[in-house]
């Protein structure tokens, strides 16, 4: 299956669990709003996920999947299945004790994760309550994340792809089905799903011949080499989360609702970076690993630059979009229930904040995955420190003046250094090197993204305002249509123009 396809596989599945994901948005900002019990759950919730990053998908997948798809490529599948059980032992028993000492210190980790929680006692309360209930998803989610990338190095991507939207079902059913304390039944619903995703993906590895079983753990030289790479990797890969992490800390001392407004801004910024940055980064981590260890170094660079024409393609319209259409689509998608206008006005800014730096993140999947590939985690570790100093130092300024926009802009802009400093680093290495094709094609994604966004916000001023849920949903829908259509024909004009002057000169 070549890189697009593979890619549009894993985006169309991720797509599936984000359309499922908004809806659950969707019920929680109706049913919750920006309240104490929202404030509460989001913490709960992004703090099990926050380590997620780095136990599976972040650190863990940029030292196993390479490691495991090489010994995989050169050795076969039993030595693979050996180097599998004895890394899925080693997860259980590291991630069992840290569950454990996570549920029993929880108060004072939320002390410190949430200090401004401090001066609202029931906000407190409930983000303890919610957070022991909720913590254990670390254990189930992170070995999934070990069957995905067994998977994903098997060139199988459709079930991983499609694991997240178990927990969105879940969710969802939790948020209908119960009358009293949706708060309490979200948290429920977040640890019987995760152990629903792990028996999803075992029974799916099974299938394919790859059994896993707890065994007595030994530290091999494979097992010692990937938690020696999971290490840097773990900051490396996190930046972002960390970034968001920062985000979270500071946002809890300003007034209640703002962790809200961040959070479901940044849902709406997590779609499209799912959908390209992660499908993309998916896709290109066990075939780059592949070319390199058979020493190909030509096909591993024209894999980056595919890789990499292709996430701009569909970042850069996508940012401007939900730039300009950041309030309707805000008030469409949770303007509702107790989710009122003030909020809109609130979390439209945030999400326009955010996007900022979404073609940047995208291209940093492209980069750390080149890093990953060659085994090569220190200097995204690096990078990620200063990234990581940049938006503090970004946040303590623009909090002042823009609240919690402040923020969400500080994390768009640490994006881009920490894109610029990868970039710098992979041509220093002479890991990456990009054709005149590609500044080509980089043009006329710009000059086509451009007049797309000209176009809608015209047309967004002139169209009277919706004076129904109706017609607002045909309103929305219609201003991104206009967008696609006019982004794509600009876009394959220009394409259609490069071959018949190239045709002609010939």
């Amino acid at each position: 299956m070549g890189l697009d396809k593979s890619v549009f596989t894993v985006g169309g599945l991720i797509s599936v669990s984000r359309i499922f994901g908004l809806l659950r948005e969707m019920l929680m900002s109706h049913f919750l709003g920006a309240s104490i019990i929202a404030d509460a759950f989001i913490v709960a919730f992004k703090f099990p996920n926050f380590f997620r990053r780095f136990f599976a998908e972040g650190a863990f997948n940029a030292a196993f999947v390479p490691e495991f798809a090489g010994v995989l490529a050169s050795e076969g599948k039993e030595k693979a299945n050996t180097l599998a059980n004895q890394v899925f032992s080693w997860l259980t028993l590291v991630l069992c004790a840290f569950v454990f000492l996570v549920v029993v210190f929880t108060p004072s980790i939320i002390h410190l994760i949430a200090p401004g929680f401090c001066s609202t006692p029931d906000r407190l309360q409930c983000a303890i309550e919610f957070t022991r209930v909720t913590f254990p998803y670390i254990l189930f989610i992170s070995l999934a994340a070990l069957l995905s990338g067994i998977l994903n190095s098997l060139d199988r991507f459709a079930a991983a792809a499609a694991t997240p939207v178990l927990l969105n079902i879940f969710m969802i059913g939790a948020l209908l089905l119960t009358v009293k304390e949706p708060g309490f039944a979200l948290c429920v619903s977040v640890i019987i799903a995760g152990i629903v995703q792990f028996l999803w993906l075992y029974f799916s590895a099974l299938k394919h011949g790859f059994m896993l079983k707890f065994q007595k753990p030994v530290l091999n030289a494979s097992v010692v080499k990937i938690l020696k790479l999971m290490v840097p990797g773990a900051i490396g890969a996190g930046v972002m989360q960390i970034n968001i992490f920062v985000d979270m800390m500071l946002a809890s001392t300003l007034e209640t609702g703002s962790l809200s407004y961040l959070y479901y801004a940044d849902r709406l910024n997590q779609l499209p970076l799912s959908v390209f940055g992660v499908a993309i980064g998916t896709v290109l981590l066990p075939s780059l690993s592949k070319a390199l260890r058979k020493g190909d170094k030509e096909e591993a660079i024209d894999l980056q630059e595919k890789a990499l024409s292709l996430g701009l393609r569909l970042s850069i319209p996508s940012a401007l979009g939900l730039i300009i259409l950041s309030y309707p689509i805000i008030d469409l998608i949770y303007g509702h229930g107790n989710f009122s206008t003030v909020h809109v006005q609130a979390t439209a800014p945030a999400l326009a904040a955010f996007v900022i730096g979404l073609p940047a993140y995208t291209l940093s999947k492209v980069f750390t995955t080149g890093f990953f590939a060659k085994q090569n985690t220190k200097t995204p570790l690096k990078i990620g420190v200063i990234t990581v100093g940049v938006n503090l130092i970004l946040n303590l300024i623009l909090i002042g003046p823009f609240l919690h926009v402040g923020m969400a802009l500080a994390t768009g802009l640490a994006a881009w250094i920490q894109t610029g400093l990868l970039a710098w680093k992979l041509s220093q290495k002479s890991m990456i090197q990009l054709s005149g094709k590609f500044f080509e094609d980089l043009f006329y994604v710009i000059l086509a993204s451009s007049c797309m966004a000209v176009t809608v916000y015209q047309l967004q001023h002139r169209v009277r305002c919706p004076d129904s849920f109706l017609k607002e949903i045909i309103y929305v829908i219609g201003l991104v249509a206009v967008g696609i259509v006019t982004y794509g024909s600009i876009y394959k004009g220009c394409l259609m123009t490069r071959h018949r002057y190239k045709k002609k000169n010939i």
